[in-house]
């Protein structure tokens, strides 16, 4: 099996062409879990599954790390959006991408680097349209009296944190705090992801606000820990600062691996996603 190793802001996946691979269903988890072993083998964040598709251009078939299947990743997409044009199997700059059921619309940005033959060139970053934020508890999902979770508590272990919940397709729960570099998500990060209230488990967003227009985030992804970046976790958190009255509706998110602009068009109420995509190293299995 031959594999590409890519990544957006250091969130990284191992990536398969599924027009020219054909990997039994049955036997993806397992070998996403060995594949994805930052010692035994490859090493990612997960593994994706890039697919023909009668409802878009492609379809994303994304797995965590841990071998469960997720429903989208932003930074993913991104790297999906430049595989398939770096490799040929588009020649448009714009597609559209389904994941979990839910199509996503790329602008692919591309540059031509000195002395590159290919008059094309390659794509350096992609804007992605995540769609819109989901706000209501029971689509997110998190357990909730109210139709919003926004500064809401929650006891987690001894300690109480505020949390807003937001779904760009999948849960996030986005916890704004003080000195976010110094904290130990591996003691922290498990609790959130696994607590009673998040009935699919959550991805947690640590934040803090640099000011209107920029903010520094860590992440504790479900199924994968703590990550370099999160593409969906970004939205979430420009959604999140936003219902808090801490930034604007454009923000830069800062994270491990680099930094991603946001921008919620409240108007359309949609949200662009808009960042690097990497190929790091291709290789065969």
């Amino acid at each position: 099996m031959k594999f590409t190793k890519m990544q957006g802001c250091g969130n990284d996946y191992i990536y398969v062409n599924g027009f020219r691979e054909h990997i039994p269903e049955g036997e993806k988890p397992e070998l996403v879990r060995r594949l994805s072993d930052r010692h035994f083998g490859i090493g990612s964040d997960g593994m994706i599954f890039i697919n023909p598709s009668d409802e878009a251009d492609f379809e994303m078939e994304m797995y965590n790390a841990d071998g469960t299947r997720a429903e989208m990743c932003g930074n993913g997409i991104r790297c999906v959006g430049k595989y398939v044009y770096d490799n040929g199997l588009t020649d448009s700059d714009y597609i559209s991408v389904i994941s979990a059921g839910k199509v996503k619309r790329l602008e692919l940005m591309t540059e031509k680097e000195p002395g590159q033959p290919d008059m094309r060139g390659s794509v350096k970053k992609v804007r992605v349209n995540m769609g819109s934020p989901i706000l209501k508890p029971g689509l997110i999902p998190v357990e909730a009296a109210g139709d919003r979770v926004v500064d809401e508590p929650l006891l987690v272990g001894e300690k109480e944190y505020r949390m807003t919940c937001v779904s760009m397709g999948n849960p996030h729960a986005v916890v704004f705090a003080r000195d976010v570099a110094g904290m130990k998500l591996e003691q922290v990060g498990p609790a959130f992801e696994n607590h009673v209230r998040f009935p699919k488990r959550t991805n947690t967003e640590f934040v803090e606000v640099l000011d209107r227009k920029t903010c520094f985030m860590r992440v504790w992804e479900r199924g994968s820990g703590e990550t370099l970046a999160c593409g969906t976790g970004c939205c979430a958190v420009a959604v999140a600062c936003v219902l808090n009255d801490l930034t604007g509706p454009e923000v830069t998110v800062k994270v491990l691996g680099g930094e991603l602009l946001i921008e919620w068009d409240r108007e359309a109420n949609l949200v662009y996603m808009t960042g690097p995509a990497v190929t790091v190293f291709e290789g065969e299995v």
